[in-house]
């Protein structure tokens, strides 16, 4: 992959474009404090795809433009979730999923920190940081010497800081650029109402 030079790059019409950043964490972090929530209960989250996709769409693709998933063939999306290798889990409110946790081990002696996040019933409760505290501990129960994940600019804009916080590194950074899901029809046109569409 060739680095790109410095200045400015034309994305093309129809695209949207992200810098997408690469943390990492080679040691355990302590956890961090988190409140006690009432009516929020960690649990694994036993999903098909379609409840994999709602759960998705709820955390990220209304909001924060996550696609990938969403435009996932059945097949492919079900392999994934249905891998001994691959953990999913939740926060539930009132027995409702609210966060989505997924743990990737497939990649000897690392964890991806693969999708973490909640909807907006959670945002600002401290609940990501209770989810946090789990997904450290579940990621470090296993033989890793390497806990990952990436964000971008596309996300909720606390991200970044949020995962610094709770003990990643930054070790690198991306520039993507991606056919704009509204325009493909894989998200509807009024999400992620923060990034403008040029068609």
């Amino acid at each position: 992959m060739t680095p790109l030079e410095p200045g400015f790059h034309p994305v093309p019409r129809g695209m949207v474009a992200t810098v997408v950043t690469y943390l990492e964490m080679t040691t355990p972090a302590p956890d961090r404090p988190a409140p006690d929530l009432d009516g929020i209960r960690f649990a694994p989250l036993e999903a098909d795809v379609a409840t994999y996709r709602d759960l998705f769409a709820r955390v990220g693709a209304q909001d924060w433009l996550w696609f990938s998933r969403m435009q996932m063939a059945d097949d492919d999306l079900a392999a994934i979730l249905n891998d001994p290798d691959v953990t999913l889990h939740t926060l539930l409110k009132d027995g409702t999923p609210e966060a989505l946790l997924e743990l990737d081990f497939r990649e000897d002696g690392a964890c991806e920190l693969a999708f973490f996040g909640v909807t907006p019933a959670l945002l600002g409760t401290g609940a990501g940081r209770l989810l946090m505290n789990h997904a450290t501990r579940l990621a470090w129960q296993r033989l890793i010497t390497r806990f990952h994940v990436h964000t971008c600019t596309l996300d909720h804009p606390g991200a970044l800081g949020f995962y610094r916080r709770s003990g990643f590194t930054p070790i690198r950074q991306e520039v993507e650029i991606a056919p704009d899901p509204r325009l493909t029809g894989v998200l509807p046109k009024d999400a992620g109402s923060h990034v403008p569409i040029f068609p």
